[in-house]
Formats: structure tokens, C-alpha cells, sequence
């Protein structure tokens, strides 16, 4: 049962248990009600990865092999992924990774389609399911957090927030970026010392005309973080 919080319906908040590691988040997220999204959706996609992580990577939403996996980043765009970390040199077994909306969201199915098609959360969802990200941020506590898109980016730093501007750059992730956590979760000094990277989503490389350029680009911006990590 959700807790009472007073927030409006349409947010994950009274969802969010005050206290509890990653494990009680993932119970509670099971049941979230918070958007309308979850009524299409198979599951919850919650985060995955060590709880401790030093680094967090956060997509859009779970697509459709995630959707019926129940796990973040096991499609064709997680397997990219995975790729260019290991390129740039970072062990993706120690990175925790999440989206800042937990349920796929996709267009109607038509007839002789197999594969449902992603159709992008409205500012309304992403709004709503960002006390799940702000508390995944809370419990994991990473050093860096890597922004993996349009959607991503501005749940984390609001709605301003372009790729192109700020790809590659380490930019700080403060408290007060308009990330609502529960009274029981006010920011501490540590939290002022938090860095983000933002890049493109690996379905955008996937996507791209040249492949390999795209690519190239973004396991550049993940070397800043394999530098920044050490």
C-alpha cells in the first residue's frame, strides 16, 4: 500500500518506501500505480547492478525485450551499450543501470506486427516516475551518473536540458535539480559532489545512418567517465 504523502495521484511518491535498500524499492515499484503506464506494461522494469555502484547509468524506459524480461538494458540497445563500455574501458558489472521511467510505453499494435514499438513518455510520466529515480540515486549513491538521452537528462536536470549542449561535459548533480525525494531523504554534503555525464541513448546509435560514427561518439563521452571513475 502506498504511504500517505498527500502528493496527487498522478505521481510515484506515496509508492516510495521512506527506508530499505535497492531490494525494498524494487518490492514496492512492483506495485507502483503512480501514471497510467502501468496498466499496458507486463511489469515494472526497476534497476539492476550493485547496490553501492560507483556509477549509474540512466536510459528512457524499458523497451520491449525489457519490458517482458523484467531487467533494464538486455535488448539491442543494452548489448550496444555494454559494448561501448567495455570499449572505453569500463566494467559494466559494476555499474547499476536504470531509466528514469519504469514502465514501457509504446504505440497500439497493429495487425502482423510482432515486436511492439516504443512511443516516447510524455513530461506528465517522466514527472511522475522520477521519486523512483531519486531515490535509486539515494540508495546506490554513485560518484557519477550518466545520462543516456533527452529523457534521461532532464529528469535529471529539468526540462531545459539538450544532449547536443551538454554531451561529453561533467556537470554537477546537486541537490535541488529537480529531483523530489521524500522528507526522509533530504540531500546531504556528499550529495553537492555528484557529477553527470550526459550522452546519446544507444538506440540513437543504433539508428543513426553511420553506425560506426555514432558509436565512436559515444564511447568517447564514456571515456570521461572511465577518466573521471580512474
Amino acid at each position: 500500500m502506498p504511504r500517505s504523502t498527500g502528493q496527487a495521484a498522478d505521481s510515484a511518491l506515496p509508492y516510495v518506501p521512506a527506508r530499505g535498500g535497492i531490494p525494498a524499492l524494487r518490492r514496492a515499484a512492483a506495485g507502483c500505480r503512480g501514471c497510467p503506464l502501468y496498466a499496458e506494461a507486463t511489469q515494472t522494469v526497476f534497476g539492476a547492478g550493485p547496490a553501492r555502484a560507483r556509477l549509474m547509468l540512466v536510459g528512457e524506459q524499458p523497451g520491449d525485450q525489457e519490458d517482458r524480461a523484467g531487467e533494464p538494458f538486455v535488448g539491442p540497445a543494452g548489448r550496444l551499450l555494454r559494448s561501448a563500455l567495455d570499449e572505453a574501458g569500463i566494467d559494466a558489472e559494476q555499474a547499476y543501470f536504470t531509466n528514469a521511467v519504469k514502465h514501457f510505453k509504446f504505440a497500439p499494435v497493429t495487425e502482423g506486427r510482432k515486436r511492439r514499438i516504443h512511443k516516447a513518455p510524455s513530461l506528465g510520466e517522466m514527472a511522475a516516475c522520477r521519486p523512483w529515480l531519486a531515490a535509486e540515486i539515494k540508495r546506490v549513491d554513485p560518484e557519477l551518473v550518466v545520462a543516456l538521452g533527452a529523457t534521461a537528462g532532464k529528469s535529471l536536470l529539468g526540462n531545459s536540458f539538450k544532449v547536443t549542449a551538454s554531451r561529453g561535459a561533467l556537470l554537477s548533480l546537486a541537490p535541488g535539480t529537480d529531483l523530489p525525494l521524500a522528507e526522509e531523504e533530504s540531500g546531504s554534503a556528499d550529495d553537492a559532489d555528484r557529477r553527470l555525464l550526459a550522452t546519446v541513448h544507444p538506440s540513437a546509435v543504433l539508428r543513426s545512418k553511420d553506425r560506426d560514427e555514432a558509436f565512436a561518439g559515444l564511447v568517447s563521452d564514456l571515456r570521461v567517465a572511465s577518466r573521471f571513475l580512474g
